[in-house]
């Protein structure tokens, strides 16, 4: 990151908010919510977006937290996505949710538009960042590892999430999901590659909505398999679905215990490639693992 860039928000839960309202954008932010995600691209109709650009633009500016606060704007593409830079870089959202992102070079052109905004308006260069939607289309699902390397913007990129909902529709696909309720396997190769993509570049994997909001159990059940899988967050359609977010992606006494005594072992240990713990013998990958969740939690 750059030496003016912000310390990166915990990235458990992001909470999307349709940018034409003022109630939801509220809910929104006074949620537990890590983020607080004010939508101008897929849940405002395209005669509401210019009046729902002023009404973000104004609730950042008005905001105590704008750190909290990202924008989903619309495609690098699109008209649409610069006006949307414009009105919303100068309240000084703390980062900007790209959709429909086919490769590293739609990062460059945001960072590209990014840096002529804040230039202009007075903030610090690099300071708002970007997470990326990376399997909406269908070129999009062969660009997923093309994050990772070193390209104009590559500093701004924290985190990459996918989707189903425009993927299929781009595919004329009628089901998403099997008979059981699990995606089907186009879906749950487009979370594998979302998944292997962010870990090449070193960013947070964010898995996708849950668009079954009522169902409580089924959201923190799935939150707590990706989370084993390798992400470190999920997005929310819904407040309600905020704290068992929170919850699977937040570790538990037992984990933070368990990965302090792994880190103690191997510090007991010095050089040593294989230690043995509570009955198992444990390797380097396991050291790296502890560390990453120590880290990761902000624990000692």
């Amino acid at each position: 990151m750059p030496h003016n860039a912000p310390a990166l928000p915990k990235m458990r839960s992001w909470l999307f908010a349709p940018g034409d309202s003022e109630k939801k954008m509220g809910k929104a932010e006074a949620s537990a919510a890590d983020i607080a995600l004010l939508d101008l691209e897929d849940s405002v109709a395209p005669e509401n977006k210019p009046a729902a650009r002023q009404m973000v633009a104004e609730h950042i500016a008005a905001s105590q937290n704008k750190a909290r606060l990202w924008v989903r704007i619309n495609p690098v593409s699109t008209h649409d996505c610069i006006a949307d830079l414009a009105a919303i870089v100068p309240a000084r959202p703390g980062g900007v949710f790209l959709p429909k992102a086919e490769g590293a070079a739609d990062i460059t052109q945001l960072h590209h538009y990014l840096t002529a905004l804040e230039a202009a308006h007075g903030i610090p260069q690099g300071r708002t960042l970007i997470a990326a939607l990376v399997t909406e289309t269908a070129a999009a699902m062969f660009r997923t590892g093309d994050y990772a390397g070193t390209y104009p913007g590559r500093e701004r990129l924290v985190a990459m999430s996918w989707g189903a909902e425009d993927l299929s529709s781009a595919l004329g696909a009628r089901e998403q999901r099997r008979p059981d309720g699990e995606y089907a396997h186009t879906y749950e190769m487009a979370r594998s590659l979302c998944l292997i993509g962010a870990s090449a570049a070193g960013v947070a994997a964010i898995e996708t909505v849950q668009p079954e909001f009522r169902d409580l159990p089924a959201l923190e059940a799935r939150a707590r398999a990706v989370r084993t899988a390798g992400f470190r967050g999920m997005l929310a359609i819904h407040p309600a679905q905020v704290d068992p977010i929170n919850a699977a992606f937040t570790p538990s006494a037992e984990e933070l215990a368990h990965a302090r005594a792994v880190v103690q072992a191997f510090a007991d240990h010095p050089g040593a490639g294989v230690v043995a713990l509570e009955g198992a013998m444990l390797d380097r990958p396991h050291l790296v693992l502890a560390q990453r969740l120590l880290a990761e939690s902000g624990a000692e």
